[in-house]
Formats: structure tokens, C-alpha cells, sequence
């Protein structure tokens, strides 16, 4: 049976912050659980918009990489209020994205939350106004490029749904706090480290395999 097991209650109700807001995007989502290495526990999301969701608590998981239902995850987060979670039974086999390398990344900027959270406003809005007939906007649009950022000989395109994603799972907080989002990379990977998580994309499709 996994075990979730918290340094501190404040840990677990970050976490169940965090699995909350990515069943309110998913409801039938799984959430990855990861010992770190350092005595934390990395915890991934993948949203609706195809970016990656993480944040990392203090603690430890048994085992040491293991996928769970969102909801059940939350339900144990939210009846069981010791140190100790059961994070429910295994939905390994539903987890379907590949994990960014944990090394070989670069810093290449710092951003203004407030820059973050106009752009994410803007953009919000002109999805509204191009939504589809189930009332989501098109991959056209959501892969646009809104900023494009350089640093440590990398120049890196942000687009629209990593956007979408830092603000689904209100990573950029109240977005008049102030403060900075840093922007990292590898050569094939992309991600935006907010107050409250991060979000990680690849930078380019993959290739089709041929046969």
C-alpha cells in the first residue's frame, strides 16, 4: 500500500492546495508522486492545456514513484489530517507524459508576476471570444507565442497555454503580490517556477516515428 508520509501539517495542506486545483481542471486526472531526493516529495499534474503542473513539498513517498487518482488523493488529504496519507491504489498505467530531465537546466530570465497575470488576462479573453462549440479555444491559438525570452545562450518562446496553465492552477497567486517568475529551460524543455508551483512544456513537438 503507498504512503505519503509529511514533515510538517503545513506541507499537506500545500499539496492538497495544489491536488485541488488540478482536479478542478481534471476531475478524472491522475497525480504523480516522486521522491525528489532531498527529502521532498515532487508531485506533477498534467492539464487539460498539454503543460505539465508540479510543486514539491517536504516528505517522502512509498513508493518512491507512484501515480494516484486526483480525487482519491485529495479525499485522503482532506479526512486524514496526521502526517501520515494514503494516497490511494496505483493508476500507473494512467499516467501518459514523459517528466522533464531533473538537470541540465538554465536560467535565461526573470519575469514580473504583474506582466504574467496581464498576459494571462488578455489571452483569457481572447480565448473567449474564439472558444470552440464545447467552449475551448482552439490549439491554433493556444499555441501562440505571447513572450519570447533570452538568457545562457538559449532564446525561449512561452506560449499561450503555459499561460493558461500557470493561471488554471493559480500559481501566480492574487498576481498584484509582486514578485518574479523565473524562466528556465534545456535544450528541449521549458518551464516557469510561479510563487505557488511551476509549469514544464517541451519547447517542440516531438518527431513522428517513421516506419
Amino acid at each position: 500500500m503507498a504512503e505519503l508520509v509529511f514533515a510538517d501539517p503545513s506541507e499537506r495542506d500545500d499539496l492538497g492546495a495544489f491536488v485541488a486545483r488540478a482536479v478542478r481542471l481534471d476531475q478524472q486526472g491522475v497525480v504523480r508522486l516522486r521522491n525528489r531526493g532531498d527529502d521532498r516529495v515532487e508531485a506533477w499534474a498534467a492539464t487539460p492545456f498539454d503543460v505539465l503542473a508540479t510543486r514539491s513539498v517536504a516528505g517522502s513517498v512509498t513508493p518512491a514513484d507512484v501515480a494516484v487518482a486526483g480525487s482519491e488523493l485529495l479525499a485522503g488529504l482532506a479526512i486524514l489530517r496526521g502526517d501520515r496519507v494514503d494516497p490511494g491504489a496505483s493508476r500507473d498505467l494512467m499516467w501518459r507524459s514523459a517528466l522533464p530531465p531533473a538537470d541540465g537546466w538554465k536560467q535565461v530570465d526573470n519575469l514580473p508576476v504583474t506582466v504574467m497575470t496581464e498576459l494571462a488576462d488578455q489571452g483569457v479573453a481572447v480565448a473567449r471570444e474564439n472558444a470552440g462549440p464545447h467552449g475551448t479555444p482552439p490549439a491554433s491559438l493556444l499555441d501562440q507565442t505571447v513572450l519570447t525570452v533570452s538568457g545562457s545562450g538559449l532564446d525561449v518562446k512561452i506560449p499561450l497555454r503555459c499561460l493558461f496553465a500557470l493561471s488554471g492552477m493559480g500559481f501566480l497567486g492574487a498576481g498584484d503580490e509582486g514578485g518574479n517568475v523565473r524562466v528556465t529551460a534545456t535544450d528541449a524543455w521549458l518551464r516557469i517556477d510561479a510563487r505557488f508551483g511551476a509549469v514544464v512544456r517541451r519547447r517542440y513537438a516531438l518527431l513522428p516515428l517513421l516506419v
